[in-house]
């Protein structure tokens, strides 16, 4: 997961907790989550609030959360998981069940949003949703209406379809170098299960994304967002977030590029971000505060107006902005949400053949 907020200001906050005279004796919590994805003044009230020291580390990927996690290394208190990666972490016994008496604020949570988080976490005894997204379309608006008219770009069709997506290659495609992503949504195009393991559905799945590489200028799963906010690409496979930022960062820049964002009218992928207590964690009754403060409705509306990843606190609305709360990409109607889908993670066999696929899908053979 890409997150783009200024890091320096995190170290900053982060410096100033740790020199806040009012900290109890001792009393600190060891986070280790992705980079750039807290608003930067959070942790500073959370220590002002409660006293609690934050040492706040970051993973670049489930992959190395999770080695961290089966090494028994880092002393972490709580950590910041994909939904996908779950089921395998807690199989593995690597975080303890929430004891949700001592997270008043989980209460609140989405019914909704949880209840398609326990594909990951069955009754949802080890995490709780932070954020959620999807993977659609990013685009630039004006280059899109010189290229399709006044057809919004709302369908997978614009990737799938090589008559549509070379109208794109002059100006720059980016696509998130994500199987995992990418073959869900493809065999949700071809009316299969996206949750589907069979290799005959993937095979076709692939020869569908091979149809893409003689557009594609990069496959990527970070530079998408300076590429889209700068101009330097008009089109990006990208996650709800990612997208918000390159828009954001273009205004700021006044670079008069205009980014929007679209869940394609078939259906997309819906991913979460959670948080959960490793089962070794030295400091529990810290990541509890932890955890139940990120919870709170007005906290949680922090985090969402400065990362653009909706989360799952519907109390958090009024204090959402207005360009957020009312953004149908974020968090999307009924009718769409209908059309979103959660999977499950691929078995070591499976993931290998899927790891081949898309390399050869990069390849272009």
């Amino acid at each position: 997961m890409t997150r783009k907020l200024p890091i320096l200001a995190i170290l900053l906050v982060l410096v100033l907790a740790g020199a806040a005279p009012s900290l109890a004796a001792g009393r600190v919590v060891h986070v280790y989550d992705w980079s750039d994805y807290i608003a930067p003044d959070v942790i500073a009230d959370f220590t002002k609030e409660t006293g609690i020291r934050v040492i706040y580390d970051t993973f670049d990927s489930n992959e190395t959360l999770g080695t961290s996690l089966l090494a028994g290394n880092g002393g972490y208190d709580v950590v910041g998981p994909s939904g996908a990666f779950l089921h395998r972490e807690i199989e593995s016994g690597l975080f303890s069940k929430l004891d949700q008496s001592r997270l008043p604020y989980a209460a609140g949570l989405s019914p909704e949003v949880m209840s398609r988080l326990a594909v990951h976490d069955p009754g949802n005894r080890h995490a709780v949703d932070y954020t959620w997204f999807t993977t659609g379309l990013a685009f630039n608006v004006a280059k899109a209406q010189e290229r399709l008219g006044n057809t919004p770009p709302d369908s997978w069709d614009i990737l799938f379809k090589p008559q549509l997506l070379k109208k794109f290659a002059d100006c720059g495609v980016y696509v998130l170098d994500k199987p995992d992503e990418l073959f869900p949504i493809a065999l949700n195009y071809l009316h299969l299960d996206p949750n589907s393991k069979r290799i005959g559905d993937l095979h076709r799945a692939a020869l569908l994304l091979a149809r893409m590489q003689p557009y594609v200028k990069k496959f990527d799963a970070t530079d998408y967002i300076s590429a889209l906010a700068n101009g330097d690409i008009c089109l990006a496979v990208a996650r709800t977030g990612g997208a918000m930022q390159a828009r954001d960062r273009a205004r700021a820049s006044d670079n008069g590029v205009d980014i929007a964002y679209v869940i394609p009218h078939e259906g997309t992928l819906m991913e979460f971000d959670t948080l959960a207590v490793p089962a070794n964690a030295p400091h529990p009754a810290e990541a509890y505060a932890f955890i139940d403060f990120l919870l709170q409705p007005k906290i949680a509306a922090r985090n969402t107006n400065a990362t653009g990843f909706a989360n799952a606190v519907p109390a958090s609305q009024p204090y959402l902005t207005p360009e957020i709360r009312n953004d149908k990409a974020i968090y999307p109607d009924a009718a769409t949400m209908q059309r979103l889908f959660a999977v499950t993670p691929y078995s070591a066999s499976v993931q290998r053949y899927v790891t081949r696929e898309w390399a050869r899908v990069k390849r272009g053979k």
